[in-house]
């Protein structure tokens, strides 16, 4: 959650949600069938369409998605994070052909601040990225930055376990562009299996975006280059080892732009400067919103797909999206 805020606030009074610590929401949904508006079009870039929906909650606290994790093995089962301080776990629901067409009972469970308290300011507990390392959930947070680990049993989470080195000295992540993108690489990919972190738009003197290898051979911080006003909003890993970001731009001129790239994971190394090719960008002539959270994973009919949310940032003038894609040509 960024750019849409300092317009949004004045517009509708931007609030803090109503916290509870562990509760239920159905979803009311809207089916999205064609990604590019008025035409019945699939193929976007290297990705096909394959379906989606937009979501509504009469609960209060639903909203603001930051990032989603489809759990291993599953087709259905997923969890997510909240900017306003929740970790979320549901189902997405399919039809035969796998098509998503909406989602379950969601699960709410509240997020603790720096100090393991339990807080109604948004600035304490700003969820932004995500990986699910087995019974392990490390999470990042902006504002106040951190990587903390937490116990996960598959639903909800337990006590904080500790907080992880970042790498990037903490003097150079700016205030509210911290880490958005937690990924880990395979195991048998040149990073090694290693827990890669992006920020938004923290960046160099040449306007490159700081990212670390927080582990591992290669440890250290790389660079991604920035260009045409996108900032990195997610990211996740292929099979093959190549990272994909999800990217999002909002212009007064241009409205709300997204743009996914690969990164080739022979490229990310300390020190580098990567910049990767370009998988699909849209716009205002699709159906997106403030893309805000992507995630690659095994769907059991064989095929690699993207699954993406967008953060509506409690606002009557955006949207809750889940869009799900196929990678084509699978690298």
């Amino acid at each position: 959650m960024r750019f849409w805020t300092a317009i949004l606030a004045g517009l509708i009074g931007f609030s803090n949600p109503v916290f509870a610590k562990d509760f239920t929401a159905d979803v009311t949904i809207y089916p999205i069938d064609n990604f590019q508006i008025g035409s019945s079009e699939v193929n976007f870039g290297k990705l096909t369409y394959i379906g989606g929906f937009a979501m509504t909650s009469e609960n209060r606290n639903f909203g603001a998605l930051s990032a989603i994790r489809i759990l291993d093995g599953s087709d259905t089962k997923f969890v997510a994070v909240a900017d306003t301080g929740f970790f979320i776990s549901g189902t997405v629901l399919r039809d035969m052909s796998l098509k998503p067409v909406g989602v379950g009972a969601l699960n709410f469970h509240e997020l603790p601040d720096m100090k393991g308290r339990f807080s109604n300011s948004k600035w304490e507990v700003d969820s932004e990225s995500l990986v699910i390392d087995g019974d392990r959930a490390i999470i990042g947070f902006e504002r106040f930055h951190r990587l903390s680990m937490f116990p996960f049993d598959g639903v909800t989470l337990g006590a904080s376990i500790k907080n992880l080195d970042f790498v990037i000295p903490k003097r150079e992540l700016r205030d509210n562009r911290g880490f958005e993108t937690l990924a880990r690489a395979p195991a048998n990919s040149p990073l090694k299996g290693a827990l890669i972190a992006v920020s938004e738009k923290s960046i160099d003197q040449q306007g490159n975006i700081l990212a670390a290898i927080t582990e591992g051979p290669r440890k250290g911080v790389f660079k991604i280059a920035r260009s045409d006003d996108f900032d990195i909003t997610d990211g996740d890993f292929l099979p093959n080892g190549d990272l994909v970001i999800l990217e999002r731009s909002f212009g007064i001129a241009s409205g709300i732009r997204m743009r996914i790239r690969s990164l080739s994971a022979t490229e990310i190394k300390p020190d580098a400067i990567v910049e990767g090719d370009i998988l699909i960008e849209a716009n205002m002539a699709n159906q997106i919103d403030n893309m805000e959270g992507l995630d690659i994973w095994q769907a059991s009919d064989g095929t690699t797909r993207l699954s993406l949310v967008s953060d509506d940032n409690k606002s009557i003038l955006q949207r809750n999206l889940y869009l799900e894609f196929v990678l084509n040509n699978e690298q």
